[in-house]
C-alpha cells in the first residue's frame, strides 16, 4: 500500500466512523457537558430533596461516627426503609445524607436492564428523611433528569449492554482522533503548516466548513484521545488493565473477606476506624456488608487527591473484628495505579477544579460542531464523487 492509497483508506475510515457514530458522539458530548456539573445542577433542580438548611449559620459542620450510627439506626428501625446497603455522607451543612437500597431486578430482566437503586435522602442537620427517588429509573421530571442524563452518557440507557457499547464507541473515537490527525498532517514546510492551522472563508462556505473542521480537529484531537481512552478504561477495563499492567505496576485486585464469622461492628465504629487512619480526610461513603463474609468498604477523600467529590481512597475493614484488611491510597499507589487514578478526573474535568470542569463542559459541544461540518463537507463532495 503506497502513501496515497493509505491516506485514502484513512480518509474513508474517518468518514464512516463519523457518519455511523457521529450521532452517538453528539449525545455523549452534550450529556457530558451537563453531568460535568451533576451535583450542583441536581441540587439546584431538587432543593427540597438534596439541600439542607443549617439551623446555626456559620457553625462548623462535621460528620461524626455518632451521627452516621444514628442515621443507620433510624433507617434500620423504620419498616419503610430498613438497613441501607450504602450511606453517602454530606460534604457540608447544605448537603444531605443519601442511603442506598438495592432494587431487585424484575423477573426476566436481561443485561440491557439498568440496575436500579433506591435513594433515601436525610437532612444533614436534623437527620430527618427529606424524600427519595430511584437512581436508574428514567424520566424528565426534576428528580430524574440528571440521573437520566448520567445513565444516557454512561450506559446509553441500556444497562450493561450499553456500557459495552459506550466502551466500543470510545475505541471508535480514539480511531477518529488519530485518523483526523493523519489527514490534517501537512507537508514539512512552514507555509503548509500555516495553511493547516488557519481557518479561512474567502467568500466560500464549503471552504469555511472544511478549514473549521480540519483546524479545530487538530487542536481537539489530543483531548478527544484522552476522553476516549478514559472512557474505554471506565467501561471496558478488561481491555486497558493488561496493557497498563505490562508497562507499570498495578495494585493486586484480589477480593478480601472477614477472617472469621461473628457479629459485625457498627457502621459508626467502621467510620471511626477510617477517620483514625485519615484524620485530615473526609469519609464520603460507607458500604455496609450485604452478606456475613463481606467486609466494610469505606471511601475517603484526602485533601491532596486529584479526584474531587468523594475521593478515591478506599479502606477495607473486617466487619467482625474491625481489623484493617486493605487500603488503596492514591497518594501512595504504584505508578500504574496512579495513571489509572487520573482517568476519571481527566474525563470529568475534576483534575483541574472548576476551570477543568468548565473546559469539559464547553468541549462537550464540539462533537456537534464536528458532526455538522463533517456532514456538510461529505454532502458537498458527494456530487463530485458521482461524476467520477
Amino acid at each position: 500500500m503506497n502513501v496515497k492509497s493509505g491516506k485514502q483508506f484513512v480518509a474513508k475510515l474517518h468518514l464512516y466512523i463519523g457518519l455511523w457514530l457521529g450521532g452517538v458522539f453528539v449525545v455523549l458530548g452534550l450529556t457530558g457537558t451537563a453531568i460535568a456539573w451533576l451535583p450542583e445542577l441536581d441540587a439546584a433542580l431538587n432543593p427540597a430533596l438534596l439541600q439542607s438548611v443549617p439551623r446555626y449559620a456559620g457553625a462548623p459542620f462535621q460528620v461524626t461516627s455518632r451521627t452516621v450510627q444514628e442515621v443507620v439506626e433510624r433507617l434500620s428501625g423504620d419498616t419503610a426503609y430498613g438497613r441501607p446497603a450504602q450511606l453517602n455522607t454530606p460534604a457540608d451543612g447544605h448537603d444531605v445524607y443519601v442511603a442506598y437500597y438495592r432494587v431487585p431486578p424484575a423477573a426476566g430482566a436481561g443485561p440491557a436492564t439498568q440496575t436500579r437503586l433506591r435513594q433515601v435522602m436525610l437532612d444533614a442537620d436534623t437527620l430527618q428523611v427529606k424524600g427519595e427517588r430511584e437512581w436508574g429509573s428514567y424520566g424528565l421530571s426534576r428528580p430524574l433528569l440528571m440521573p437520566t442524563l448520567f445513565h444516557l452518557h454512561r450506559y446509553l440507557l441500556s444497562g450493561e449492554v450499553g456500557k459495552i457499547l459506550t466502551g466500543i464507541t470510545g475505541v471508535a473515537l480514539l480511531a477518529l482522533a488519530f485518523s483526523g490527525l493523519v489527514l490534517w498532517w501537512p507537508r514539512p514546510n512552514w507555509q503548509a503548516l500555516r495553511r493547516a492551522l488557519r481557518i479561512s472563508y474567502g467568500g466560500s462556505w464549503p471552504r469555511l466548513h472544511y478549514s473549521l473542521h480540519k483546524t479545530s480537529g487538530f487542536f481537539a484531537a489530543p483531548v478527544l484521545a484522552v476522553l476516549a481512552f478514559s472512557g474505554i478504561y471506565m467501561n471496558l477495563p478488561q481491555m486497558v488493565l493488561p496493557v497498563v499492567g505490562m508497562l507499570a505496576e498495578l495494585s493486586p485486585g484480589d477480593k478480601v473477606s472477614n477472617a472469621a464469622p461473628g457479629a459485625h461492628i457498627t457502621p459508626g465504629a467502621a467510620m471511626a476506624a477510617a477517620q483514625a487512619l485519615y484524620p485530615n480526610g473526609r469519609v464520603s461513603r460507607i458500604a455496609l456488608p450485604a452478606q456475613a463474609g463481606l467486609p466494610y468498604e469505606i471511601r475517603v477523600r484526602q485533601p491532596d487527591e486529584v479526584a474531587k467529590g468523594d475521593g478515591a481512597t478506599r479502606v477495607t475493614l473486617d466487619a467482625v473484628s474491625g481489623k484493617l484488611l486493605r487500603v488503596r491510597d492514591p497518594l501512595l499507589a504504584p505508578g500504574g495505579e496512579r495513571f489509572l487514578g487520573w482517568q476519571y478526573p481527566l474525563h470529568s474535568g475534576q483534575a483541574f477544579g472548576a476551570p477543568g470542569r468548565a473546559f469539559i463542559s464547553v468541549f462537550g459541544l464540539l462533537p456537534l460542531g464536528f458532526f455538522l461540518t463533517g456532514v456538510l463537507i461529505w454532502m458537498k463532495r458527494r456530487p463530485a464523487a458521482r461524476k467520477r
